[in-house]
């Protein structure tokens, strides 16, 4: 059984796909140092985090069936450290989170830590927007901001934001059960510090110090401007009704969003609203006390959470320049195309090589040797004796299909 288990259950927009790149594709260097990163392919605790809370996701919830117990059974079995990465655990109800404490080992021995990476409100309200946005949505900012903002908190909108980032809450729910020197904290630093800080403040969180691991990403999760969220925003509900889902992740999400339009990086970023900015501060004063108050470890500075004063000049993606949005089409459709003519010299070379793989098949049909062949194997095959004959003629030639 795992001696110590490092469980980090988000908050989205936090560093969180750099860090999996950096742990998954580092699984060797730190096996070697006695710490298991249990991923056999990069969205393992995705689908695990899917099958824990049983959350529907583009049919990819089918595919995810088992894989938490899959997960928690590789870390029982190592002696040493185990680290579980996945932001979206961050919304685990509170019977959810025990289940998947007690299947890591908590209670029998093994030493189960909780790991929170935080940003401030003030980038984190705009990013999940845009993320609602670039998972098909075509909500606007306004109305997104009115629902995050009723007490009530009683549409879909409302219950996943303040899932994943209401921070006592999410402490709550994952920290109900253990000391609070087993929870730590990792504030994301304010922009413009130091380009490594974030990582260092996860390597001290997951004792990676000293470590000589790889750190070029090769994952991430860009961000967009203004105008080109509102262009994807128009895609979403010009297409939407035909586009099929597994066809808008490669397209839309991938190909425009991640590869083309956040390459814009000269366009008003997305911001908070200057009049939402009271509302902000005072949610944010009162979870700093609270967390204080519990005596948590914090890695990082527990005030980068007051985030940066309003922005001078506000860029409403709702009502954005049509020009710049103009331009971030030219750039959507000039990537479309290029795509597509890809696609297309793909869709010949494949035809050309199916083409010759069917004259290939023919000339052998053709041959005396391939007839007299297939006579042979069909009189074998008619009989017990020639089947077994066949069987023990594979098995030499190392073949497994029907074919001689």
């Amino acid at each position: 059984m795992a001696t110590r288990v490092l469980l980090h259950v988000g908050t989205p927009k936090t560093g969180t796909s750099y860090l999996q790149d950096v742990l998954f594709r580092n699984r060797r260097t730190l096996a070697s140092a006695g710490i298991l990163y249990p991923a056999d392919r990069f969205d393992a605790h995705f689908l695990a985090a899917l099958d824990l809370m049983r959350l529907p996701w583009g049919g990819l919830e089918a595919e995810a069936v088992g894989a938490w117990d899959a997960l928690a059974e590789k870390v029982r079995k190592h002696h040493g450290t185990a680290i579980i990465s996945h932001e979206i655990l961050a919304t685990a109800s509170r019977a959810q989170a025990g289940r998947a404490l007690k299947s890591l080992g908590h209670g029998d021995g093994t030493e189960v830590h909780v790991v929170l990476s935080v940003r401030d409100l003030v980038r984190q309200i705009p990013a999940e927007w845009q993320e609602n946005v670039k998972h098909r949505q075509a909500l606007s900012y306004g109305n997104f901001l009115d629902q995050i903002r009723k007490p009530e908190r009683d549409t879909r909108i409302a219950t996943w934001f303040w899932g994943v980032q209401e921070l006592p809450d999410i402490l709550n729910r994952w920290g109900h059960d253990l000391p609070p020197e087993r929870i730590h904290l990792v504030t994301v630093p304010p922009r413009g510090g130091p380009k490594n800080l974030l990582w260092k403040r996860f390597s001290v969180a997951f004792g990676l110090d000293g470590l000589d691991l790889d750190l070029e990403a090769e994952r991430a999760n860009p961000s967009l401007g203004a105008p080109e969220t509102a262009l994807v925003r128009r895609i979403n509900r010009a297409a939407n009704r035909e586009l099929n889902p597994g066809d808008y992740r490669p397209l839309v999400r991938e190909l425009l969003a991640h590869q083309t339009l956040s390459a814009r990086t000269g366009s008003p970023r997305l911001a908070l609203p200057p009049d939402v900015h009271p509302w902000v501060s005072e949610v944010t004063s009162s979870w700093i006390a609270e967390i204080e108050r519990r005596g948590y470890d914090v890695v990082g500075d527990l005030h980068d959470l007051v985030g940066a004063p309003p922005v001078t000049q506000y860029a409403d993606p709702d009502n954005p320049s049509e020009k710049q949005v103009s331009a971030a089409a030219l750039d959507a459709i000039k990537a479309l195309l290029l795509e597509s003519a890809r696609l297309r010299h793909n869709e010949e070379r494949l035809e050309h090589e199916l083409l010759e793989t069917q004259k290939a098949l023919e000339r052998a049909y053709l041959r005396p040797t391939y007839r007299w062949r297939e006579k042979l194997v069909r009189r074998l095959q008619s009989g017990s004796y020639g089947r077994g004959l066949l069987k023990a003629y594979r098995r030499v030639r190392g073949r497994s299909s029907r074919a001689a």
